[in-house]
């Protein structure tokens, strides 16, 4: 087996067609071809069944994926440290995300990141913290910035800030309710909730939070979808609990009310976790602490703002 057949091997699992994959190495399509019909004839065994929509992976094939994948993904991490130590910031950044924060700060933190670093590609993937996790401790993503788990976890671990979620109304709907409630309040007034599912780490902080006020929250509507929710709450009479960051362009163009739940402080910690046996190549160090600066920045600011009236969000005077 061949250090170029991994290769090729990689890149026609993940293009699915030999068309994609050759145009994605810039080889022949023949030569692709040969390379992975000498693999398969050397592990003895066929890795991919040639149909009429591509190539489909048989189940050797996703078994060779899961394993090759992270040992590709650390020679080319091995590969961007030995070129940056003259100076120069190459290779590949591949991150998750939970759904807030591509949803808060990803845009600017990309075009900013890409004006400063050209040369560096750049991939991210979103999706629940227990995925994410899951994705990173297997090889399959360099780090993540997820939800702070409960559990311990055999990663890294980074603080990056800790952050408040609040209670989110449309703009109609908001004069109806306090600026500030307690967690009892939100559960007692009769509001209809639209929250993520019980496997979403958002919904694990907020049910953590109830239990420890021997409260339930029942939701109407249970969507993991941020974009779906936040859309939802815009043009009904629901409520939702999400980090303010999240909602930050819909607060200050007044589209929503944001409430501070303030008995008890509905707190998440947000982390970056890596695998403590991969180091993280430059770029991807770079890109995270990037995110990070941009994310605590927008706190920073969302806080003067709300101390200065100016993040779109009615004082209690208006909203009576």
């Amino acid at each position: 087996m061949e250090f170029r057949q991994v290769q090729y091997f990689l890149c026609l699992f993940e293009e699915g067609t030999v068309t994609k994959a050759a145009h994605r190495l810039n080889i022949v399509q023949p030569a692709l071809s040969m390379q992975i019909a000498k693999l398969e004839d050397q592990l003895g065994q066929q890795l991919f069944e040639r149909t009429k929509q591509g190539m489909v992976p048989t189940a050797a094939a996703r078994e060779m994926y899961r394993l090759f994948l992270p040992i590709m993904r650390d020679f080319a991490n091995a590969r961007a440290q030995l070129i940056c130590s003259d100076g120069e910031i190459l290779g590949h950044v591949d991150i998750g995300l939970i759904a807030s924060i591509t949803e808060g700060v990803l845009v600017e933190t990309l075009s900013a990141f890409s004006q400063k670093y050209p040369d560096v590609s750049v991939k991210v993937a979103d999706g629940y913290s227990t995925t994410l996790i899951d994705a990173v401790t297997a090889g399959h993503l360099d780090a993540a910035i997820v939800n702070k788990p409960r559990r311990p976890l055999a990663l890294t671990v980074e603080h990056i800030v800790d952050e408040e979620m609040v209670l989110i109304t449309s703009a109609g709907n908001a004069s109806t309710l306090p600026r500030q409630l307690t967690l009892r309040q939100v559960a007692s007034l009769g509001l209809q909730l639209v929250l993520p599912t019980r496997g979403h780490g958002l919904r694990s902080n907020i049910d953590s939070f109830a239990q420890n006020e021997a409260i339930e929250l029942v939701p109407k509507f249970e969507i993991d979808s941020l974009v779906a929710t936040i859309k939802l709450v815009e043009q009904t009479q629901l409520a939702t609990i999400v980090p303010r960051i999240a909602v930050h362009q819909a607060l200050a163009a007044g589209r929503l009310r944001s409430h501070n739940i303030v008995s008890p402080r509905l707190i998440r910690q947000v982390v970056a976790v890596s695998h403590p046996r991969r180091p993280l190549n430059p770029a991807t160090k770079l890109f995270l602490a990037m995110l990070a600066k941009n994310m605590i920045l927008r706190l920073q600011q969302q806080a003067e703002g709300s101390v200065h009236g100016t993040t779109g969000e009615r004082s209690s005077a208006d909203a009576e």
